[in-house]
């Protein structure tokens, strides 16, 4: 069989499992709109733990800790430790903020300015605001702890991250039970398309039956049949890809101006191509196995009469 040949015969499944669904459009609409919204779920789950996600910037710098010196410990001595806290690995910044300048800014912000003025002394200690590297876990942060504890200059050392590590947590659940529903309703359209092939193969059993009678093997059967899903996942997933935009049209603003009374510009991210062609890819792959499911049991079970 020559190529031209070959590639014929697919067009012509291709085109006659588009008019058949054409001829039928309400019963397509409605199973496009179930897979839809089967396809259309995960990826929302998808898009609202991405954004989450970036909406906070992945705490890369809400782990911060606060390393109080004593009030005795002169200047140079807390710079030398500084100088010495920024060699380690683990560490992305230190920023030394000296006992004046802090006094400075609390008179400046605190509108006790006048009180101040008659403190003989400064009660503030210098303190290091100390950046753990981007990624940073529980336990690298614990360790900092400890390295910064055992300083005899330090009188405390404040990480406050404990809310960090929970939501982290909870979005780690959230990617799981992602997964988990991806493959769950994945099987929904798979089972969905292969019982709507299972009625398409007993409505044409006739037809079946006087193609194989002529010779027309099992493969060249199940071809239109596999088209058929191919199409149906397709278009299952482009109808998700429409919803989930206009979800996020419709979320755009309020969630842009939910973002400004915090003081932020985040603006909600859609799908990118390559997540868009994945998920094409997603439901044409789904609609196939579907269908090559159904027409693989149930072509079988179809055989010429006499």
């Amino acid at each position: 069989m020559s190529l031209a040949v070959y590639g014929a015969r697919h067009l012509q499944a291709l085109l006659g499992s588009l008019g058949r669904l054409a001829r039928s459009p309400l019963s397509t609409l409605m199973t496009l709109s179930v897979l839809g919204l089967a396809l259309a779920l995960p990826v929302a789950l998808y898009l609202f733990a991405l954004n989450a996600q970036a909406a906070t910037g992945n705490f890369s710098s809400a782990i911060d800790m606060s390393v109080y010196f004593k009030t005795d410990t002169p200047l140079a001595k807390a710079q030398q430790l500084a100088q010495a806290a920024r060699q380690r690995g683990d560490i992305e910044a230190v920023v030394l903020i000296p006992a004046d300048q802090g006094l400075a800014e609390f008179r400046t912000y605190s509108g006790f300015g006048d009180a101040l003025q008659a403190l003989k002394e400064n009660p503030l200690p210098h303190v290091l605001h100390v950046r753990p590297r981007a990624g940073a876990g529980a336990s690298t942060v614990e360790n900092l702890r400890r390295y910064f504890s055992a300083w005899p200059e330090v009188d405390l050392v404040q990480a406050d991250a404990q809310w960090v590590m929970r939501f982290n947590a909870i979005l780690e659940v959230l990617r799981r039970l992602l997964l988990i529903v991806a493959m769950l309703l994945g099987l929904g359209v798979v089972a969905v398309i292969g019982n709507t092939i299972r009625l398409e193969i007993q409505s044409r059993r006739a037809e079946i039956e006087v193609t194989k009678l002529v010779g027309g093997s099992n493969a060249f059967v199940r071809r239109p049949f596999l088209y058929t899903g191919v199409l149906y996942g397709l278009g299952g997933a482009l109808l998700a890809l429409g919803m989930v935009v206009l979800a996020i049209v419709l979320l755009q603003q309020p969630v842009a101006q939910l973002a400004h009374l915090y003081g932020s510009q985040y603006l909600l991210r859609g799908l990118l191509l390559p997540e868009v062609a994945a998920l094409l890819g997603a439901g044409a792959a789904l609609g196939w196995l579907g269908a090559w499911v159904a027409s693989a049991r149930h072509l079988r079970a179809i055989e010429p009469r006499a």
